[in-house]
């Protein structure tokens, strides 16, 4: 193995290690955090009538909600690491079929909100840099302030009033196209930002005066040499927004009223349903851990000045 191709795998491995300390460091943090809210699925299902004193005594029993945190933390880890979620109390089925149900809404809703912001975010920057004296540049202005001071969910519920009830262009329930939009749009905005600040940085590098002196068209230098050199922000950017991206996808489920995740998690806590509520937390989690990486990880690829071995 070359130097090169050495020191690449040894930041990866780096990277690894961390992301595994962190999905690790979430897990202990969740489980014990969720068990300091009052209550559990027992006293809900109690207070509901479902369940006589005897009978409450008997499925805490059975649940193990009666044992020390810690002997129920080493129980659970010892399930988890087998690859069994558990079972939800509240709903009466295996954690891994509820969230097998709901996550390709979630997914789909995400990963659309996603793609819609990085073509309107990458698409609006490079024509702000394109023509710099074009409506584009203020666009990239006005999606940035509106990422920024515009919160998805207080736009989700107006977007409710205006379009379902004032107006009835839209179903008051399971819409699906206005909370990808809103999310594509919030997600577009914090892409724009960086990707049109760092292309125009790069508009000054040495390379590009020296493409421009050999008479190279500004269109062909802005798509070939400027925005393949500022890309690597983006995908860290992108990484990173993909907790913003799912964790808005469940709260627009909640609003929209669109089944997925978002209408399981607030189920689960309504019912204090431990085990699913610490189910949906670490694979949100894991997920954007592991997305981070990957980005992370691209982005070694593409500029070794990044690599710290």
């Amino acid at each position: 193995m070359s130097p090169h191709h050495f020191r690449l795998a040894a930041n990866i491995g780096l990277d690894l290690l961390r992301a595994l300390g962190v999905a690790v460091g979430i897990v202990v943090f969740t489980f014990f955090v969720i068990r300091m809210i009052p209550g559990d699925v027992v006293d809900v299902r109690g207070i509901e009538g479902s369940l006589t004193y005897s009978q409450q005594s008997a499925m805490r029993e059975e649940l193990g909600l009666n044992k020390p945190w810690l002997t129920q933390f080493l129980d659970w880890s010892g399930m988890i690491l087998t690859g069994d979620l558990g079972q939800s109390a509240r709903f009466a089925r295996p954690i891994a079929d509820l969230l097998g149900a709901v996550l390709p809404s979630t997914l789909l809703l995400g990963a659309t909100a996603l793609a819609i912001g990085i073509v309107v975010g990458v698409t609006v920057s490079v024509l702000a840099v394109l023509f710099p004296r074009s409506v584009f540049v203020p666009v990239v202005d006005f999606i940035t302030i509106w990422s920024i001071t515009v919160p998805t969910f207080s736009i989700g519920i107006m977007s409710l009033i205006v379009f379902a009830v004032w107006l009835g262009w839209i179903p008051a329930i399971g819409n699906f196209l206005v909370p990808a939009l809103i999310l594509g749009l919030d997600t577009a905005g914090s892409i724009a930002k960086a990707l049109h600040e760092d292309m125009r940085e790069v508009q000054t590098s040495e390379f590009v005066r020296s493409a421009r002196a050999r008479g190279v068209s500004h269109a062909r230098i802005v798509l070939r040499h400027i925005l393949p050199n500022a890309l690597t922000v983006t995908i860290a950017i992108i990484g990173l927004m993909l907790a913003g991206v799912f964790t808005g996808a469940i709260t627009m489920e909640v609003v929209f009223g669109l089944p997925g995740l978002g209408t399981l998690t607030l189920q689960a806590i309504k019912g204090r349903d431990y085990a699913v509520v610490q189910a949906i937390i670490i694979w949100l989690g894991v997920t954007v851990i592991f997305a981070n990486f990957v980005a992370d990880t691209i982005r070694k690829l593409i500029n070794p000045r990044l690599r710290t071995i």
